[in-house]
């Protein structure tokens, strides 16, 4: 699986060995078999944003930022760009490392509602994407929220925790963005707790980060779009020996460190299998 180091607010992310890393399986300590910085050879990352077409158009004035971001990836990234609605994902660019052309088809959102469903979008996407030797991120921009009613556990079980365990077994971790949505979506207090509940279950359990502004619109993404730049800097290829048991599928594993100023992001489950891959 990938770790990301998070440093300490104001420190830099401290580099790790195999040694400092200790990974728990059912209170288990597992061997740890290697610890490989994502840095040079091991570098590769497949990055796909995807942009909810159920926000509001404000988020335009923040597509600049998004395409700095993307015009300044390192040449070894693989950019991919999505529009979300229907409970799909229409690729407007498929993956690529020209990243000119990727930041080029950028859009502005539709802002309509009808049939949105973020979570099944993801997974309909993981369902298609190929595994590479790379890394597989996705950056989503999105209300969260959907034509469902959000406050159902047949939602949390359906939609959110199946988009998990599809992130979790493919071995991709996703960040979120919170984006304004439309009508009363975009003011309603309900909906937006909700939504934001999902979004950041969705990300913390696959190794990721949510970010918002309270309720509102940022004004600007850049910070965000920054501290992710930091995470994908300071990430890992974590190998160790889990334990079926005689069970095959997603088992809980918990990753950490006690090196000072030092936390690790990790997902909380890890596909096992009961032959060698």
């Amino acid at each position: 699986m990938i770790v990301t180091v998070e440093p300490q607010r104001g420190k830099t992310a401290p580099a790790l060995a195999r040694e400092d890393v200790t990974v728990l399986q059912e209170r288990e300590r597992l061997p740890v078999t290697s610890l490989v910085a994502c840095q040079g050879a091991n570098s590769a990352l497949e990055l796909f944003v995807l942009i909810d077409d159920a926000s509001d158009t404000s988020l335009g004035s923040q597509l600049q930022e998004l395409r700095s971001f993307i015009d300044s990836r390192p040449p070894d990234t693989a950019i991919g760009i999505g529009y979300m609605h229907n409970g799909t994902v229409e690729i407007v660019q498929s993956l690529t490392k020209d990243h000119a052309r990727a930041a080029a088809a950028l859009r502005l959102p539709m802002g309509g509602a009808t049939g949105t469903n973020p979570y099944l979008s993801v997974s309909g996407l993981i369902h298609q994407w190929a595994q590479t030797p790379a890394r597989r991120e996705i950056l989503m921009l999105t209300p969260g929220v959907g034509a469902f009613d959000l406050g159902s556990e047949y939602v949390r079980n359906i939609f959110v925790d199946a988009a998990i365990a599809d992130a979790q077994r493919a071995g991709i971790i996703v960040y979120a963005i919170y984006a304004l949505g439309i009508g009363h979506t975009g003011h309603s207090l309900w909906f937006n707790i909700w939504a934001q509940n999902y979004l950041a279950q969705l990300t913390e359990e696959t190794g990721g980060e949510a970010y918002s502004l309270n309720f509102g619109s940022p004004v600007s993404i850049a910070p965000y779009l920054s501290d992710l730049e930091t995470h994908l800097n300071h990430q890992y290829w974590l190998t160790f020996t889990a334990k079926p048991d005689g069970k095959k599928g997603l088992q809980h594993v918990k990753v950490t460190t006690e090196v000072p100023g030092a936390e690790l992001l990790s997902p909380d489950k890890v596909y096992l299998t009961l032959e060698p891959l």
